[in-house]
């Protein structure tokens, strides 16, 4: 079985400055810390965008750390709140093609597929929509074809689905229609990932499972109708947690402000 630890929509912001309070690389930096210590068995780590708050170089500056000290191979994927210019600035050795962040890895006979979503430059605070132009779907195209036999989970931040929620079904992928008709003719594309909500979601779109992850910073409530895609709660980070068999791909959603302290295995913990 391998494991593939996943994360997004962090929004580390520079020294001093908090979201609704929330210190929001402290928040990283205690899932990232929880997920390696019960974890430390995964084969990557995915960050699936929104790295940064604002896409500034102190904000990258921040996360370098914590990177850099990480035992097990990170893939970095862009947001809408990221800059790829400062984000490869401040992390000049993260893989790019055709001046994106996208690229592949592969876990046992899975490939994993990492797209970069963020329509920019120029990036504008006010645009929150992702998009996959020409060279990225022609890209895709080629990694798909490359998988050949492999089961293949594609990484993405930007939802190519309407969830039901108005406010952020207003800047999801906006050629999701072009992006779901070509995943779609590959039969071995298992499983789709996606951030930008800030909550969990997980469904199926023609045919297509996808996931969901959670922030591990704010989240989003769940107010269908005449919602903001600002509107946000405090409630608790998560990271995702990928299972991988021959027969299977499972995530689990782990709460990590509430998991508690490790406890012993259940059998252990039966009365006499």
């Amino acid at each position: 079985m391998q494991k593939i630890l996943v994360f997004t929509d962090m929004h580390i912001r520079e020294a001093g400055q908090t979201i609704r309070d929330i210190e929001t690389l402290d928040r990283f930096a205690g899932g990232l810390e929880h997920a390696l210590r019960r974890h430390p068995d995964a084969e990557r780590i995915v960050l699936m965008g929104d790295l940064a708050n604002s896409g500034k170089i102190a904000e990258y500056e921040r996360l370098k750390p914590l990177l850099d000290a990480c035992p097990i191979p990170v893939s970095l994927m862009p947001g809408n709140h990221d800059n790829r210019d400062n984000l490869l600035a401040v992390l000049p050795d993260t893989p790019t093609s055709g001046g994106f962040l996208q690229t592949v890895a592969d876990a046992g006979d899975t490939r994993l597929i990492m797209l970069d979503t963020l329509d920019g430059p120029p990036y504008r605070n006010d645009h929150h929509s992702g998009v996959l132009c020409d060279d990225r779907m022609a890209w895709l195209r080629a990694a798909l074809d490359d998988a050949r036999d492999r089961r293949v989970l594609v990484f993405m931040h930007h939802p190519p689905v309407a969830v039901g929620l108005d406010g952020m079904d207003a800047i999801r992928l906006t050629n999701d229609r072009a992006f779901l008709d070509l995943v779609k003719s590959y039969p071995n594309v298992a499983h789709i990932f996606t951030g930008h909500l800030h909550r969990t979601v997980s469904g199926n779109v023609e045919g297509l499972g996808f996931t969901v992850v959670k922030s591990t910073a704010i989240q989003t409530p769940l107010v269908l109708e005449g919602q903001g895609a600002s509107m946000s709660t405090t409630g608790p980070g998560a990271y995702g947690l990928i299972l991988l068999t021959p027969q299977s791909v499972v995530i689990h959603t782990e709460d990590f402000q509430m998991a508690g302290e490790d406890v012993p295995p259940y059998r252990d913990a039966l009365p006499e």
